[in-house]
């Protein structure tokens, strides 16, 4: 039997099967043959994620600001001296961290699907479609699509976005920035985006889920942009939980990641708050061992210690996403006009995109911004709440 069995081979599981496999033994489950495949991210993330990662991925492209366009078509620029986030190669940062988790003792079993778990006594009886396995806890790390989190009653994520996005055979006029734009017609309740790298450039989207497929705004942001069907070289997509489970925790069972809804609200990146979560788990599962005591009111600390961690940053981020989404166009563009100053500009320059709740209630202090735009965004909360 073993100590830890862990459901997902992304970077999540990998990064809890590293933590753990140095005093347990571990087993992670990942439905793939290969780590890393499909890619479903956009691969954009902050020095604090590569660092947390344990691994050093390559860098595809430095990103220093971005170009945000506005529904009436005005573009406010930022852009700062030091990186803001780099641009990596996911499948490669999800193999060299499943490989980092096997070089620290962790075991692997790929081609194989997690179908379900019952807890009898102090074991955790997993069923596969490849036989089954036992172990004293189970940690669900399978992504956005959770099936150990399904098995908690009315424990969903509060909404989900889907997104989609292009790799294109075109080289950026400014390599070092990032073009956003926002608007319902363009992408309704998120935003787009356009990365640079090298030649290439990564052109998607997210969308809210009522508006239906986001294929359909790919294909006009594509076109708008002049992108002939020729210099798409790949297309991938998926789906991102947003505003959090009501439970990360259960019987001698925990979640983590996307799994967890371990997702920022504002800019659907996932890999910092859920590696931050990760020691949170491991520190929980240790003691668990050492007080041979795995039950879920044991356990519940662990939600405890991560919402003391990351938990500020995804509660505030939600509301400011229900806010920007309550918001119409006219709004936005509103918005736009008034927050266009230099020394806001300047202020945006000083954001980290780890914790983008801080700079946009940093703003909301501003004293223009507060003249101008405090109706409308009390306006948008309200709408928001309902």
């Amino acid at each position: 039997m073993h100590d830890a069995v862990v459901i997902g081979g992304g970077p999540v599981g990998s990064k809890v099967a590293s933590l753990l496999a140095a005093d347990h033994d571990v087993l992670v489950i990942e439905e793939h043959p290969v780590p890393g495949r499909p890619v479903q991210c956009a691969g954009l993330i902050s020095e604090e994620a590569v660092r947390l990662s344990g691994v050093r991925p390559t860098v595809l492209n430095r990103l220093y600001g971005a170009n945000i366009t506005f529904p009436d078509g005005r573009t406010i620029s930022v852009r700062s001296r030091e990186h803001k986030a780099v641009l990596i190669d996911r499948a490669e940062l999800d193999g060299m961290m499943a490989q980092k988790a096997a070089d620290d003792g962790a075991k692997h079993l790929y081609s194989t699907r997690y179908v379900s778990h019952a807890v009898h006594g102090d074991t955790v009886h997993i069923t596969t479609d490849a036989g089954n396995v036992s172990s004293s806890m189970l940690v669900g790390a399978d992504g956005h699509n959770s099936k150990v989190a399904a098995t908690m009653p009315d424990n969903a994520p509060a909404e989900y976005v889907r997104g989609i996005q292009a790799d294109v055979r075109r080289r950026a006029d400014d390599d070092g920035m990032i073009n956003i734009h926002v608007g319902s017609e363009t992408a309704p309740g998120f935003f787009a985006w356009e990365i640079p790298f090298g030649d290439m450039t990564r052109i998607g989207l997210c969308t809210s889920w009522a508006a239906g497929p986001p294929s359909a705004y790919l294909n006009a942001l594509l076109k708008r942009t002049g992108v002939k069907d020729e210099e798409i070289v790949s297309k991938s997509c998926g789906r991102i939980p947003l505003g959090g489970r009501r439970r990360t925790y259960g019987d001698h069972m925990l979640l983590a990641g996307d799994a967890a809804c371990h997702v920022k609200p504002i800019s659907g990146g996932g890999l910092q708050p859920a590696f931050r979560s990760a020691y949170a788990l491991a520190e929980t599962v240790t003691e668990a061992f050492d007080e041979n005591n795995r039950s879920e009111k044991f356990l519940s600390v662990y939600e405890k210690r991560w919402k003391r961690d990351v938990g500020r940053e995804l509660k505030r981020g939600y509301r400011l996403r229900k806010m920007f989404v309550s918001m119409s166009d006219a709004e936005l563009n509103k918005a736009a006009k008034t927050i266009d100053k230099e020394s806001i500009r300047e202020m945006l320059n000083g954001g980290d995109i780890d914790h983008p709740s801080d700079l946009m209630l940093r703003m909301l202090r501003h004293p223009i911004i507060m003249m101008r735009l405090a109706p409308l965004m009390l306006r948008a909360g309200v709408r928001g709440m309902l």
